[in-house]
């Protein structure tokens, strides 16, 4: 049994009774991407045109320095939505076969916990996976029951009936990486995520509520109404800053980028300059169209007079490559896969329109919302409340955060080993333990002199010293990193 939470405290909680402890409870509006990672202009990128996230980033707290802990979906969003680190989930891969309650039959998640404790609790979109879903967290079964994560639109039935709505197809190996037609917004998911979501406001109106909203994209498929990619010419596009495997860096550290390669436009011959300007113009277009959805809901909330009693978390699930290091996508443990957005704003928020510097990780999520909220946090919670940083941002905050991934990630094989990293202020350590002792290895990045990550600097005699404290913080883990004024 995991040791997080005993059965008998498990059958207590789940047989206490739901009921408004309250009156006048803060509503949360919980927003999360798939695959964003910071490339928002409240991040500074003068590129991608993302006005709605860019105002509700002038409402509370942009943080500079967040991490998941393991860069794929499911198992960050497990982690975050139930307050725990991937090696207590024993979730490290997409799952869309096991019940969640077969698999975790201790979680009190998150959104669970709301619900406990009065709260209207709904879900529209990807919230904790494709196809792996908490159904006790929620007061109405999430819609869509099953997430069509590689939707395209069929232009046939389109055409064959323009007053139908488009119809998705999850043919995604028939297909291009990329689809950009003329067609409305809500012909794709999150378009209709978004229609669900301003509904569920005005419903829930006079309720306290936690409403989970998840958009799709900018994940693969780069598919999104044409007038999106019209947003940015090819030209103006940038290519890769890096696009070199780091020197140094172990064979275990990288992989073949299968998440792309799938696709009829790419398969397994190399990713052109030509190609490349086409996917990350695609991916901003994918970007911008999210931004749009998520723009309606928070119209909607300030229509509905809610925004003052409402906090508001929008967070992109892990980060991605866009050919940075010769890679695509995610599922690594380099800064660009384990480094994503996150944005607090709204009611509880005291310091608006400012930047967190401090590293905080999204197992924090959760003791942050009950703490923001007022709820009493469960016991079995491995992150710690970022509510101060909420009011002074600025403050000294956690010297280390950590993230993990396996290997191998896909296939019959099972995992062989573990990659465990570690961020410091200034450092990234990462460690391979594998089963076979010969391939296991080790990597140093100095984010001072080299923010791309682009050296591995383990294996210099200059680099032992560091290394040394790095194994040591690596090991000591989480509980010997929470912030100063929170240790014992």
């Amino acid at each position: 049994m995991p040791n997080y939470m005993t059965r008998r405290a498990w059958m207590a909680a789940a047989a206490a009774p739901l009921g408004f402890a309250g009156v006048n409870k803060r509503n949360v509006l919980f927003i999360a991407v798939d695959d964003l990672r910071p490339e928002l202009g409240c991040y500074g990128n003068r590129i991608v045109k993302t006005p709605n996230i860019d105002r509700l980033a002038r409402r509370g707290v942009v943080f500079a320095h967040a991490y998941c802990q393991q860069a794929v979906c499911t198992p960050s969003r497990t982690s975050f939505l139930s307050g725990l680190r991937p090696d207590s989930t024993k979730v490290y891969e997409n799952i869309k076969d096991i019940p969640f309650a077969e698999k975790l039959p201790n979680a009190l998640t998150l959104p669970h916990h709301f619900r406990k404790n009065g709260y209207e609790t709904r879900a529209y979109g990807k919230i904790f996976g494709e196809g792996f879903n908490d159904a006790q967290a929620w007061s109405q079964p999430l819609w869509p029951p099953g997430i069509a994560g590689m939707e395209y639109v069929d232009m046939k039935k389109w055409q064959a009936n323009p007053q139908a709505r488009p119809v998705p197809t999850l043919e995604w190996e028939k297909a291009g990486s990329i689809q950009a037609l003329e067609v409305p917004d809500d012909a794709y998911q999150d378009g209709r995520v978004a229609d669900r979501a301003v509904a569920a406001l005005r419903e829930m109106r006079g309720k306290p509520f936690f409403l989970a909203v998840g958009f799709l994209k900018p994940h693969l498929p780069f598919a999104a109404p044409k007038k999106y990619f019209d947003l940015y010419p090819l030209e103006s596009i940038p290519m890769p800053a890096n696009p070199d495997p780091p020197k140094d860096a172990p064979p275990v550290a990288l992989h073949e980028s299968m998440e792309l390669r799938g696709y009829t436009d790419i398969g397994k011959k190399p990713v052109t300059p030509e190609k490349t300007r086409e996917l990350i113009r695609a991916y901003y277009a994918c970007t911008t169209y999210t931004d749009r959805q998520i723009g309606k809901v928070l119209d909607e909330l300030d229509r509905q007079g809610l925004t003052a009693n409402t906090t508001v978390v929008l967070l992109g699930d892990h980060g991605w490559h866009l050919g940075e290091h010769s890679l695509w996508a995610k599922t690594t443990n380099f800064e660009l896969d384990t480094r994503a957005p996150l944005i607090i704003a709204g009611a509880g928020v005291k310091a608006r329109g400012q930047q967190a510097t401090g590293l905080v990780e999204f197992v924090d999520l959760y003791p942050t919302l009950c703490d923001v909220c007022g709820l009493a946090a469960p016991s079995h919670l491995e992150g710690h409340s970022m509510k101060p940083l909420l009011e002074k941002p600025k403050q000294q905050w956690k010297p280390a955060v950590f993230s993990q991934f396996p290997r191998p990630y896909r296939g019959k094989n099972p995992i062989q080993g573990m990659g465990y990293s570690v961020r410091t202020e200034r450092y990234r350590y990462t460690e391979w333990r594998m089963d076979r002792a010969s391939e296991n290895a080790v990597e140093l990045y100095d984010h001072a002199s080299d923010p791309r990550e682009t050296v591995n600097i383990a294996a210099r005699p200059d680099s032992q010293a560091i290394v040394e404290k790095m194994r040591e913080t690596l090991r000591s883990g989480w509980r010997a990193a929470l912030p100063p004024q929170s240790r014992k």
